[in-house]
Order: C-alpha cells, then structure tokens, then sequence
C-alpha cells in the first residue's frame, strides 16, 4: 500500500514521540516540519532526517506532496489550525482535544464533511494492547453484562515540571481537557457512546506559581475548574463516575475499574498503551492479571494517524475519528456546564464503538 505523506505542525514537548513513531509506521510518510520557534523545527528536522522544515504552519500547508497533518499546536490553537489545514485539501489529526470550543469544532467537522476530508484526533492509547485486551474481555463476556464504572485522574497539575505550564490552566485545559480525553475515549471504546452527564466543578487555588524552569516563579491565573466530579449515563445503560483533579496531593484509586454483572474488570491507566490488565470474577477470591492479547504494549503514540492513513488509502472507517473525538469534547463541556447550571446535560451527539484491532498485525502495521 502506498504511504500517506505527512506533515508535522507544532514540534514542542510531545512532538518528540510522533516523531519517532511515525517513521517506524509502515504506512506513513512525514516529510515536513514546521513551528514558530526556529530552533525547536530545526533541532527536530535534524535529528529525524525530515527534509522540509518550515517556521510556519501556513508555509508547510502550501507543500502540494502533503496529504495529512498531525497538529501538535497547543488547545486554543487546535480548530484555527484544522480549519486551515482542511482549506489546504489536506485530512488533519489533532491532538486533544478537537478544538476548546464546540462551536470551532463544529465548524471544522462541517468543512471536512462539506470537502469530503477525513479529521481525526489524539488520543489513540484505546488502541493500544491494554485496552483493547479489555475490550475483547468485555466483548466474549468475562465480566457479564456492563453495569457501571469509574474513573478516576488525581494529581496536583503540571507547574512544578513542565516548562510552560500556563495554558493548562487556560480555556481548553484543565484536568478534564487536559486528561479527560484518555478517560472518555477509553471508557466509550469499552462501553458505548454517553447520552447524558452531571457534574461538579470548582477552581480551588486561583493562582498558581510556576516552579519548574524557564519559567520559575511565574505565576498563573487560573481560568478553568482544576476539579471535576462527573456522573456519566451511557446509552447502553451502564453508570459511570469520573473525577479529574489538578488539586489533589496524592490519591490511592484505581485508573478505571468497569463492573459488570458477572465480575469486575481492572482498565490500565488510559495515557498509556499496555497493561496490566486484571479481571475478578463473582465468586473468586483473586484477581487474576490477563496476557495482553493485542500488539503495541509500548508507548505507541502515532497508531492514530497511522490508522487514519489507512482509512485514506482504503476508504474504511478510522477509529480515532471526528465522531468520537466530537462526542468526547461535548461530554467535557457537558461536566462543566452542568455544574454551572445545576442540571444534567443531554448530549446531542452520538459516535460508534470504535472497531477492534486484529489480533494479529504485521510489526508497525494496523491493518491486516
């Protein structure tokens, strides 16, 4: 199968593993690489051979080889990138989320439709070899039927590590944008899309000070609510509960549990790609850790475009694709805006379970 010629956009912190990724990934060709800061796409073009490098995304759009862009921008820049990406005739995959606002999103997923372009989005962890090993537990029936679940990403956010923190705390971050995506997408993969949420929200430390470097004793206004309780309805009539928090010291919860009516199924953490993956079945003592069933157990970030890059040599479905990247991002705004309004919030989309991946792959390849 011919490779998809990709371009890179945004080269900043988590670039570094696409990078690597995509060159290994049989069907995917990154041929160009852009950024607004010289030296970030320099320094990456050197050290991954990339023979076009730009210090715009605008300027990488004109290259007439490209067919995909992976957008690595920051949030509020995610929907202005994808919008000019799709006006180049190109198919974009975003990381997450889609866009910080549902209406930029829209929009985009209208443009796409309207162009006949494929849009995709991060994060493409449920493909790997831990949650898809769960689904295929919950599809042949180890722990009954589903019943409920929970969810659960606490921990103190990211001003004491990472270099330039600040718009996590700003409209399209938070725990819930920043980490929520891992959660919902892997919870919609295990149990079907959401058709409604409660939650609560609040901003516990209006400030923050930076004390990781460059940018030590910056501080930080805080525009988003850094904890949210969440109670999510699944169509399949399944009951969930997650909580995402910037404001926790330390928690001792697990990642994501699902309880079905015939066991209990033990999710490894969604931000990564392997297991371990544990089962408890009603009327055993011990749980019992379960072999991985599926390849790419490391971090595998790229499969996600890879698998787009399919869809577009084929014309089969992709599974990181807009309809759940869609869903995801109005089940975030969902939490928060019932917290504000004090009421459940009744999605109005909707996606499909994302197909499951063979079992068996050729090394660095998604499709069989």
């Amino acid at each position: 199968m011919e490779k998809v010629r990709v371009g890179i956009i945004g080269c900043g912190n988590i670039s570094g593993i696409y990078f690597k990724n995509t060159q290994k990934l049989e069907i995917l060709d990154v041929i160009a690489a852009a950024d607004l800061i010289p030296e970030r796409v320099d320094s990456k073009a050197a050290e991954y051979s990339i023979p076009n490098v730009y210090y715009s995304g605008k300027e990488l759009l004109t290259n007439p080889d490209i067919e995909l862009v992976i957008n690595l921008t920051t949030p509020p820049d995610h929907a202005k990138v994808c919008l000019e990406t799709l006006q180049a005739g190109k198919h974009v995959y975003v990381e997450k989320p889609l866009a910080a606002k549902r209406e930029d999103a829209q929009k985009v997923l209208e443009f796409a439709k309207s162009r006949g372009l494929l849009v995709g989005g991060a994060p493409d962890t449920f493909m790997g070899a831990g949650i898809q090993t769960c689904r295929k537990l919950i599809d042949e029936g180890w722990i009954g039927t589903p019943i409920a679940a929970t969810a659960f990403m606490m921990g103190h956010g990211h001003e004491s590590w990472h270099p330039d923190p600040e718009f996590y705390y700003k409209v399209g971050g938070g725990p819930m944008f920043d980490m929520g995506p891992y959660y919902l997408t892997a919870l919609i993969n295990l149990l079907g899309p959401i058709k409604r949420v409660s939650g609560s929200a609040r901003i516990s430390f209006p400030e923050r000070t930076i004390t990781s470097e460059p940018k030590f004793g910056t501080k930080i206004d805080v525009e988003v609510p850094t904890h949210i309780a969440g109670v999510m309805d699944f169509a399949s009539g399944a009951v969930g509960t997650i909580i995402t928090s910037f404001d926790v010291w330390a928690a001792n919860v697990p990642r994501i549990e699902i309880y079905g009516s015939e066991g209990t199924l033990s999710v490894p953490d969604p931000n990564t790609f392997g297991g371990p993956v544990r089962v408890r079945r009603a009327g055993v003592k011990e749980w019992t850790e379960m072999p991985l069933t599926h390849g790419f157990a490391t971090n595998s970030r790229g499969i996600g475009p890879a698998d787009m890059a399919y869809a577009i040599r084929s014309g089969r479905t992709h599974r990181a694709n807009s309809d759940l990247t869609y869903h995801v991002l109005e089940v975030m705004h969902g939490f928060h805006d019932a917290s504000r309004d004090g009421k459940y919030y009744e999605l109005a989309s909707s996606c499909a379970r994302p197909s499951a991946l063979p079992m068996v792959l050729l090394p660095n390849a998604l499709d069989e």
